[in-house]
């Protein structure tokens, strides 16, 4: 095995893009595993972790204004062409030319990107809006510049400091601005998607997101319905936590409420913090327009007695789109869900259950689900300290991975861009007796895979197949969210899916019950 590199001095691509690069080499022939990112200290110590060092093929410490690339291949020759297939690709992408009002292109044909946000701004005065994805390290100051230029502000970069992200929402406040993020996957605005993000027709509903996949959920299940969205604002993670106090979900619901375009509004998120969760809901409530909360695992009952004359509470991101869907419809909710059946004791189950997924808020949505019914649900994310699974040694019992977490992305792409990894625990699970169900959330969209049934249902095939020579019992739940406009085509994926010989929902709730049916003997 050979780990040989290769660098671009004095160069700058965003996290996106070279997240792409990587996964293209991992798809070459021969090619163990790849990275490209900024060279920074950060990042060359998150490559050792990742096995790609010592490498070969660098003269002198590649620096923070370099990008690096790295292979780990079968032989030298295989890592020289996956690294001279990355430089052309990156080669490309740095001579694009840049669209300007009067249909030309920059300020000439064929200029170079802008290496800077001033250039960018010089360039495209009548910006309104920045996209920033660079190391978490630089990414406040690029937000600030962006702010202090009138652009509102996409950070789709994480590991910013909370102090960092709470002077730069103040700041943005002060300038009437949005600061949506760090660690913002997913927003729309004026129909344009950023980060993570389905295709989506525009319509009446608005949404405000401080979870990525959450809001893809919720938008794709409202197009499936053919309706569509007119607005959706990403918060970031930490947005409604006591230290931010829910400066970009407040901004968001005051902008929606005053949008004429939005007839009805969705507010998605974990539970806030208790002052924070009852200023929200005081501001969603004061509105002219009503809004639908979606707190994933949160009191429903508590909050349906509280607010629910004034506020339409939902158990689930499915529901929280029914919801909608049927006040832009008919003006009027439905009436409210209350859930299915709940079993008088946790189930007592022959086999364990695997949910191996890339969405955070999907594997806390399920896991809320199965703690009722099953029990201890052991995970990265637990809901409860004592159900944590750290990476390594496995707990008996039924279990769910957020790959998406950080100490799965540490030196390589989102699970949503590079299956790689859950790739491998996927075998490695499907081949353990001990578990006859496994869950997998695939996320479409922009900035996913372009074709995730291609490398997941053969996978899936073949342990249905290994299982049934083996005389025991093996059941696949996709948990599939997207729409028809997106690249991978929903009804195409699900049919690759279903032709592998797993089970498909586009609820991700739905999956989660499915899963209980199946290990309670409901066949």
């Amino acid at each position: 095995m050979k780990i040989q590199a290769r660098v671009k001095r004095s160069s700058y691509f965003d996290s996106i893009t070279l997240m792409k690069v990587a996964r293209s080499l991992t798809e070459m022939a021969g090619v163990e595993d790849a990275a490209a990112i900024m060279a920074t200290e950060p990042n060359l110590q998150l490559l050792d972790e990742a096995g790609l060092a010592p490498f070969e093929g660098v003269e002198g410490k590649p620096g923070a204004d370099d990008v690096l690339i790295v292979v780990r291949a079968s032989d030298g020759v295989t890592a020289e062409a996956a690294l001279q297939a990355a430089e052309e690709q990156l080669g490309q992408l740095g001579r694009r030319a840049i669209p300007s009002g009067d249909g030309t292109t920059g300020v000439q044909a064929g200029q170079r990107n802008p290496r800077s946000l001033e250039l960018a701004v010089q360039l495209h005065p009548d910006a309104r809006l920045a996209v920033i994805s660079v190391p978490g390290m630089y990414a406040a100051l690029e937000a600030e510049q962006a702010l202090r230029n009138g652009l509102h502000v996409f950070l789709f970069s994480d590991n910013v400091k909370l102090e960092q992200e709470i002077t730069l929402k103040h700041m943005a406040q002060e300038r009437n601005l949005l600061l949506m993020g760090p660690d913002c996957g997913t927003a729309m605005i004026n129909g344009v998607g950023l980060g993570f993000v389905n295709v989506v027709p525009r319509g009446p509903i608005g949404m405000v997101g401080a979870s990525g996949t959450g809001t893809q959920q919720v938008m794709s299940l409202i197009a499936q319905e053919g309706y569509g969205v007119s607005q959706v604002i990403g918060c970031g993670g930490r947005d409604l936590s006591e230290a931010v106090g829910a400066i970009t979900t407040l901004q968001g619901l005051r902008l929606l409420q005053a949008d004429e375009q939005t007839r009805v509004v969705v507010l998605i998120s974990k539970p806030p913090a208790a002052a924070v969760a009852e200023r929200v809901l005081e501001v969603a409530a004061s509105g002219q327009k009503p809004v639908i909360v979606i707190f994933v695992g949160a009191d429903h009952h508590a909050l349906q007695s509280r607010y629910g004359e004034r506020l339409i509470i939902a158990r689930t991101l499915a529901e929280a789109a029914r919801q909608a869907v049927s006040i832009s419809k008919t003006g009027k909710p439905l009436e409210s869900e209350q859930g299915r059946a709940i079993i008088a004791s946790k189930i007592g189950t022959r086999y364990r259950l695997a949910a191996l997924f890339s969405g955070g808020t999907l594997c806390d949505e399920a896991m809320h689900i199965w703690a009722e019914q099953l029990g201890p649900i052991y995970s990265n994310i637990p809901l409860k300290p004592d159900w944590h699974l750290a990476q390594g040694p496995r707990a008996g019992g039924h279990f769910a991975i957020d790959f998406g977490a950080d100490e799965y992305t540490h030196g390589r792409p989102h699970p949503m861009i590079d299956p790689s990894l859950r790739l491998k625990r996927l075998w490695e699970e499907a081949g353990n007796p001990e578990i006859g169900v496994i869950l997998l959330d695939i996320v479409l969209g922009y900035c996913s895979h372009p074709d995730p049934a291609a490398v997941y249902a053969p996978v899936i095939a073949g342990a249905l197949e290994q299982a049934g020579a083996q005389g025991r019992e093996l059941r696949f739940v996709i948990s599939l969210c997207g729409t028809e406009g997106d690249p991978q085509h929903l009804s195409a994926q699900a049919a690759r899916f279903r032709e592998a010989g797993a089970e498909v929902f586009t609820s991700n709730a739905d999956a989660a019950w499915r899963c209980v049916e199946l290990l309670s003997g409901t066949r």
